[in-house]
């Protein structure tokens, strides 16, 4: 297999064994936070030491076509009326030429936080999408094969 950069249009979204068609997905950010220190002791610099902190991760923003059968996504947020929310595990996929696996972000206990839905215009010639921002406890990133 050549060695080239990935495009990102093939991909796959999945929870509890189910493919979700998304049109778009971002969010996939983590981030170490630094903790700055000085002591005392310290002469003869101005600069703080730093040291790793807290990793911090974005949400995640998922986007799709609004489809007049399925309702999932509200459904989700609202959790059918009750107090507590689902926590789901997701797998995002970034797929090759041939369909095979590539990178694999596995996200951790997430839930939605926000639901959109698409903006009405009656000379629009577009598509209806709606988006769902998940709030999650962990992103880890694997490479396939």
């Amino acid at each position: 297999m050549a060695n080239y950069a990935l495009p990102v249009f093939h991909f796959t979204v999945s929870w509890g064994g189910d493919n979700i068609g998304f049109s778009e997905v971002s969010g996939l950010s983590q981030e170490l936070q630094a903790i700055e220190y000085r002591d005392g002791l310290m002469s003869g610099t101005t600069l703080p030491l730093k040291r790793p902190g807290l990793k911090k991760a974005g949400n995640i923003t998922l986007k799709r076509g609004l489809v007049a059968t399925n309702n999932d996504l509200y459904k989700w947020l609202n959790n059918n009326g009750q107090p507590n929310v689902e926590r789901r595990n997701l797998v995002i996929t970034l797929l090759n030429d041939e369909s095979a696996p590539v990178f694999i972000w596995t996200i951790t206990q997430a839930w939605p936080v926000k639901c959109d839905g698409p903006g009405l215009k009656a000379s629009g010639n577009d598509i209806a999408i709606e988006s769902v921002d998940l709030v999650h406890e962990g992103i880890t990133v694997k490479i396939a094969g």
